[in-house]
């Protein structure tokens, strides 16, 4: 594949936006290539049902039909977990990139059955101490793949807290369809920390089928040397009282590129339903480009929608603050990072994974 245009918006815009969608180039897949350093870490086994098999799909958007089809049909990962019973457990699974492992075309199906509660974390990183691992090279090229499908079913008055993590290399095309239906009366927290990767796209889709269902998404990125964060949200309200929450914080430094477009999309029918998002960006260089749009779609009065977005510098009075405390530059900028990060780190129960997120900030700031 030369070149593709992927991760459309759901609504075209201007092009002077430079944001309908992104073109990646030289993406490569190759043949037979196998992927099985996979980490099971604390897996619910009695309550969990992990299979190997997965059903048909068809995304509503995805990052893009090419991509799609290539999971379809070359997936080199195949996972269901389906929860039949509460689990309180953070049921971790790694997808761990080394040298034998560069190509991870992963099709995972999360099914919450009914009366439910679980909490599932999805992690995709490079092997410490690994090649693949190594700090950003401008002259040379990617050569690990990420192309994933993750689709999660929550059927009625079902709970799950799904953490998806991306620390991958800076070798690494990192590229992430989602796709999420809710029931009546189910709830899903989504939590995406996208750290990783020299270009790395994210689709994320919802659909508020069952009434009195809710959908909050929060999401923390940083990029550095000249990465490209691509997120494209997208949310439709269909069931009465519905409620979907989006909160993304991010920060980026050098030459990288961030865009966040974010949907929110109130179907005729789905009264009572409320819906928000909020996105903020800050900016550690002069060098460093944010663009953001947010939309409110509405084809239903009864409803109650907000978005917000914001890009700035790093607050002087608050640098000079901690700077006074004995922090350098650096330091200071990185606990301010943290700051922004904290709701999402501090939702994590896994108490080593918590403090690989913190390391890793501080090894991409300082």
């Amino acid at each position: 594949m030369s070149e593709l245009k992927i991760n459309n918006t759901p609504v075209r815009t201007s092009k002077n936006y430079q944001i309908n969608n992104i073109k990646l180039e030289n993406i490569k897949f190759l043949a037979s290539e196998k992927f099985d350093n996979i980490l099971y870490q604390d897996l619910d086994n009695e309550n969990i049902e992990l299979s190997l098999m997965t059903s048909d799909f068809s995304l509503t958007y995805g990052v893009g039909k090419e991509l799609e089809n290539e999971v379809k049909q070359n997936s080199n990962v195949k996972l269901k977990l389906e929860l039949k019973e509460n689990t309180n457990r953070e049921n971790i699974i790694s997808f761990i990139f080394d040298e034998e492992n560069t190509q991870l075309i992963d099709d995972i199906e999360i099914v919450a059955n009914e009366n439910v509660k679980g909490q599932i974390t999805l992690k995709y990183v490079a092997k410490k101490d690994s090649k693949v691992e190594s700090k950003y090279d401008a002259n040379n090229p990617c050569t690990n793949l990420h192309n994933g499908v993750i689709r999660t079913t929550m059927k009625s008055n079902s709970e799950l807290k799904l953490t998806v993590i991306n620390l991958t290399s800076f070798s690494t095309t990192n590229i992430l369809a989602i796709e999420n239906i809710l029931s009546e009366k189910s709830k899903l927290e989504y939590n995406i920390v996208d750290f990783g990767g020299d270009s790395s796209v994210t689709n994320y889709y919802t659909e508020l089928i069952g009434d009195n269902s809710e959908n909050n998404l929060n999401t923390i990125y940083l990029g550095i040397n000249k990465q490209l964060l691509d997120m494209n949200y997208i949310a439709e309200t269909r069931g009465k009282n519905t409620k979907v929450n989006i909160d993304v914080q991010g920060a980026i430094k050098d030459e990288a590129r961030k865009h966040f477009k974010g949907t929110i999309d109130f179907k005729r029918g789905g009264k009572k339903a409320e819906g928000s998002e909020n996105e903020f960006c800050m900016l550690l260089s002069d060098e460093a480009k944010s663009i953001s749009l947010p939309m409110l779609l509405c084809d239903e009065e009864d409803v109650v929608g907000n978005h917000a977005a914001a890009a700035g510098k790093v607050n002087n009075k608050e640098l000079f603050y901690l700077m006074s405390r004995g922090f350098t530059e650096k330091e200071a900028k990185t606990l301010m990072v943290r700051a922004r990060f904290n709701k999402v780190i501090e939702n994590i129960s896994n108490e080593d994974l918590k403090n690989e997120l913190l390391t890793e900030i501080d090894y991409r700031l300082l």
